[in-house]
């Protein structure tokens, strides 16, 4: 059973269920812990399927037909997977009320790829302490790293502060008279980007000559693009939500400005940002990727990617075959 609420290779998942069985020796009064049974595993999700980052909506309905195909094929061990997600609007407020439900009236056994960096931040002390697993955690703070502090949250994707010194590596190997101008997140998301730009530059980080912040409430980002243009860069990092990043795209075009544009992973979508920000306006702009983008020609016949197709066609066929978030969705349910 699936319930999606807003708009047999799970090898993490089944050892979750073999640490619930294990439990038994231990509390002999229940046989499992909650949101585990003979026939059912419940698994939570928080996504923002509205607000400023519903283009991110995709992941959690790529993921909760992903547990479909494995329910198709049997399930975990005989198991169901109950996908039980919900839509937290990207707010975290929300996100807090929405784990609270899942945790205390729907009894999960864990949370699988909640999305959001400060929804994130602010439900990672109640489930450390309630111990209950925050897997895959989607956001790439480095903050989810912290196994000491925090063994009960794990991130998946790799981390911004590495995204961010591949491009200052890239920089100073190809424009190291450059001047650079950055726009980021005013959250850990944000700070994490721009750390590690600072610190892959080093002794060169002088060649950033202006710095720029946005909320992901905010309706527009002209202001902050306009202020960057005037700066003088010939550069422009942008570590963006996939709404911003296509109004920066358009921005940018529209003043006529033609920096070297450096667009960070999460906001680099064909389907989601570029088609949206105008394809032409586009060209020339340089990212990152550590998934396979099946509108890349590069992966034409990958098995990999022929399997993603297969399973589009029949558990997604509404889902956009050029918004590389459905990847990150199938590729995380994947290797849970």
């Amino acid at each position: 059973m699936t319930q999606y609420h807003g708009p047999r290779q799970s090898s993490f998942i089944a050892f979750a269920v073999a640490v619930a069985l294990a439990n038994q020796a231990a509390h002999a009064q229940k046989k499992y812990d909650p949101g585990a049974s003979d026939t059912e595993i419940k698994i939570g999700n928080i996504m923002p399927y509205s607000g400023p980052a519903s283009a991110y909506g995709t992941i959690g309905r790529t993921e909760a037909a992903y547990f479909r195909k494995i329910n198709d094929e049997g399930g975990i061990n005989g198991r169901r997977i109950n996908f039980i997600s919900y839509d937290d609007s990207f707010s975290p407020p929300k996100t807090v009320e929405q784990v609270r439900k899942l945790v205390e009236s729907d009894e999960v056994l864990m949370l699988f790829d909640p999305l959001g960096t400060a929804g994130n931040s602010a439900i990672q002390k109640y489930l450390n302490l309630k111990k209950i697993t925050q897997l895959f955690i989607a956001p790439g703070a480095t903050k989810w790293g912290d196994p000491q502090r925090f063994p009960w949250s794990m991130g998946w994707q790799p981390n911004y502060q590495s995204e961010a010194r591949i491009y200052a590596r890239y920089i100073l190997d190809n424009f190291p008279n450059g001047k650079i101008a950055m726009i980021s997140a005013s959250d850990d998301a944000g700070r994490d980007y721009v750390k590690g730009l600072r610190d892959g530059l080093g002794a060169k980080a002088g060649m950033i000559v202006a710095e720029n912040k946005f909320d992901a409430t905010d309706p527009t980002i002209d202001s902050q693009i306009v202020a960057l243009k005037n700066s003088g860069a010939d550069i422009l990092i942008a570590w963006m939500l996939p709404k911003a990043g296509a109004q920066a795209i358009r921005k940018v075009a529209e003043l006529g400005w033609k920096p070297m544009f450096f667009l960070n992973n999460a906001a680099s979508s064909v389907g989601a940002v570029m088609r949206p920000a105008g394809l032409e306006n586009a060209k020339g702009i340089i990212s990152t990727a550590y998934l396979k983008d099946p509108t890349d020609k590069a992966w034409k016949g990958d098995p990999g990617v022929k399997k993603w197709h297969e399973f589009m066609e029949k558990y997604y066929p509404d889902g956009d075959g050029t918004n590389t978030n459905t990847v990150f969705g199938y590729s995380a349910a994947l290797k849970s």
